[in-house]
C-alpha cells in the first residue's frame, strides 16, 4: 500500500513539474513567447496622438488577424550606430539663446534617457559652415589673394561660440553619442573659383586639405569631442548651394587614396572615412570609388540622401561591396510639407527603408530653426523645417516624431533583425543588447489594419490606424 501511494505521489509530482516547466517556457526570449507583454507607442498623422504610450498587449497562441508580420531575431543584419539629426551651427545658435532652464530641459529631452526623452544617439555636424549657418565660414579664412599651405592660421574660433559648447553639454548627457562631421566647402583659397559656392578643389591643395581634416579631428578631440566618422564632401554633385563644392568620383578617389587616407594613417587617426554623401540616383559614384582597391582600404562606407533616386540604391552599393558600411545622412522636411504626408514618407523611406537597405544610421536634416526658417546663409535653404521651431517657445515638428520613433527605442549597438512586410504594412525590426526586440511599423494605407506580430511560435494581435506609425517593444 505504501509503495502504491509513493508511486502515485511521484506521478503527481512529475505532472506538476511538467506544467510548471511549460509555463516557464512561455515567458521571455524562449522558444515560445506566450504571455510576453508588448509595450507600444504610436503617432497618428492627424496629430491626435504623438509618440504616446498605448495600452500594452500580450503574445498568445491565437491570432485572428488577416495580416501577419513575422519577426525572426535569429536572422541578424547590420549593427546600428544611431538615429538623429544634423546639428547645424544655426541650430546650436538658437538652442543657446534659450533660458538656462529651458535649454537644460530640452537637451535632456533630446539626448537623455528619461521617460519623456527621445534619446537621440547620433549627430552630424558641419565641418565649417553649412547652408543653415549664421554666416559662411571655414577654419582658415584669409584675405583675398592670400594662401596658408602650412595651415598656421587654422582656427575653430567660429565653432567655439555655439557648436562646441553645445556639443560638450550634449556629450555630458550622453557620453556615447556618435558624431559625424561633413564639410560643405573648404577654404575658398583652395578652390579654383575662389568662391564658397561651387568650384573644385585645386589639385595642388589636395595634400593641404587632407591636413586640414587632420587638424580638425585633432582640434575637436582637444575639446573633448570625438569625431566618429566624416564624409568628404556634402552633396559633391551639387555646386549651387552656399557653401558647396563639386567633386566627382575620380577626384574623390584620388583625394582618399593619395592624400586623406595616408594622412590619417600617419597621424594615427581612426575616424571613419565615408564617401559620396549625396542622392540615391547615383550608386555608380560610390561603387566607382570602392572599385579602386587603393582607395577602398581607407574607406569605411558610403553615405546617401534621398532627394532623387530610390532607397534601394543602398543595397545596390552593399551588394557590390558587402564589407563596406552604409549611412543615411540627410533628408529634410519642408515648410510646405504636411505632418501626415511627411510622417508616412520619412518613416517608410528614411527609417524603415534605409535600415532595411543596410544603413547603420538614419538622420533627418536640421535640428532647429526659427519661425521664419532662419538662420541660413545667403542663398542657403529658406524652406527647411527643423525638428524643432524655436521662436520664443519650443514647437516639436514632424521630424521630432519621425526620429523619436527609432532613437527612443533603438540604442547604438542594436542589430537589425528579420521582419516581414505585408501589403501597406511596412516594418523594420531590431534586437537590442538587453535582449528586447523592437518593431517599427507604418500603416501606409487608407484603412485601419489589424495584424499579428508573430515571434517564436506565438502571435500578438493588434491594430494600427491608417497613416499611423507605432514602435513595439517586448
Amino acid at each position: 500500500m505504501k509503495k502504491r501511494i509513493l508511486k502515485g505521489g511521484l506521478i503527481l509530482f512529475a505532472i506538476l513539474s511538467l506544467n510548471f516547466n511549460c509555463k516557464k517556457k512561455g515567458g521571455g526570449d524562449t522558444p515560445n513567447t506566450t504571455g510576453a507583454e508588448v509595450n507600444w507607442w504610436m503617432t497618428r498623422g492627424d496629430q491626435s496622438v504623438l509618440l504616446q504610450k498605448q495600452t500594452a498587449f500580450a503574445f498568445n497562441n491565437g491570432g485572428t488577424a488577416v495580416l501577419t508580420i513575422d519577426v525572426d531575431s535569429a536572422q541578424t543584419y547590420q549593427t546600428i550606430d544611431g538615429f538623429g539629426y544634423t546639428l547645424t551651427e544655426g541650430s546650436a545658435y538658437l538652442i543657446n539663446k534659450l533660458s538656462t532652464s529651458a535649454k537644460s530641459n530640452l537637451l535632456q529631452e533630446l539626448f537623455g534617457v528619461a521617460d519623456n526623452a527621445i534619446s537621440v544617439n547620433y549627430l552630424r555636424i558641419g565641418m565649417g559652415a553649412t547652408d543653415l549657418s549664421t554666416k559662411v565660414y571655414s577654419y582658415n579664412d584669409l584675405p583675398n589673394g592670400e594662401t596658408d599651405v602650412a595651415l598656421t592660421k587654422f582656427s575653430l574660433a567660429q565653432d567655439t561660440v555655439d557648436v562646441i559648447p553645445l556639443l560638450q553639454q550634449i556629450i555630458a548627457i550622453n557620453p556615447n553619442i556618435k558624431i559625424m562631421a561633413t564639410p560643405w566647402s573648404p577654404p575658398v583659397w583652395m578652390k579654383d573659383n575662389n568662391s564658397s559656392i561651387g568650384g573644385r578643389l585645386k589639385t595642388q591643395y589636395y595634400g593641404v586639405y587632407a591636413q586640414y581634416f587632420v587638424k580638425y579631428i585633432q582640434a575637436m578631440k582637444a575639446k573633448g569631442i570625438t569625431i566618429d566618422a566624416l564624409t568628404i564632401q556634402n552633396e559633391p554633385l551639387h555646386g549651387g548651394n552656399n557653401p558647396s563644392m563639386l567633386m566627382n568620383a575620380a577626384e574623390q578617389t584620388d583625394f582618399i587614396k593619395n592624400h586623406l587616407g595616408p594622412a590619417f594613417q600617419t597621424a594615427g587617426i581612426t575616424t571613419k572615412i565615408v564617401l559620396y554623401d549625396h542622392n540615391c540616383d547615383r550608386p555608380d559614384y560610390p561603387i566607382a570609388v570602392l572599385n579602386d582597391a587603393a582607395a577602398k582600404q581607407f574607406v569605411d562606407g558610403s553615405a546617401f540622401h534621398l532627394y532623387a533616386g530610390d532607397i534601394t540604391a543602398l543595397s545596390t552599393v552593399h551588394d557590390a561591396h558587402p564589407t563596406k558600411n552604409l549611412y543615411f545622412t540627410e533628408q529634410w522636411t519642408g515648410a510646405n510639407g504636411s505632418f501626415d504626408g511627411d510622417l508616412k514618407w520619412h518613416i517608410r523611406n528614411v527609417i524603415i527603408g534605409s535600415v532595411r537597405n543596410w544603413s547603420k544610421v538614419a538622420l533627418n536634416w536640421n535640428l532647429a530653426n526659427d519661425g521664419s526658417y532662419n538662420p541660413h546663409t545667403p542663398g542657403g535653404c529658406d524652406q527647411c523645417k527643423g525638428a524643432l521651431t524655436l521662436d520664443g517657445s519650443i514647437t516639436r515638428n514632424v521630424s521630432y516624431y519621425i526620429i523619436g520613433h527609432a532613437s527612443k527605442f533603438v540604442p547604438s549597438g542594436s542589430k537589425r533583425i528579420a521582419s516581414s512586410i505585408s501589403g501597406n504594412l511596412y516594418t523594420v525590426g531590431f534586437l537590442r543588447n538587453d535582449g528586447k526586440k523592437v518593431l517599427i511599423a507604418l500603416n501606409d494605407g487608407s484603412t485601419t489594419l489589424r495584424f499579428n506580430i508573430k515571434f517564436k511560435g506565438s502571435n500578438a494581435n493588434t491594430s494600427l490606424p491608417a497613416g499611423a506609425v507605432a514602435t513595439y517593444v517586448w
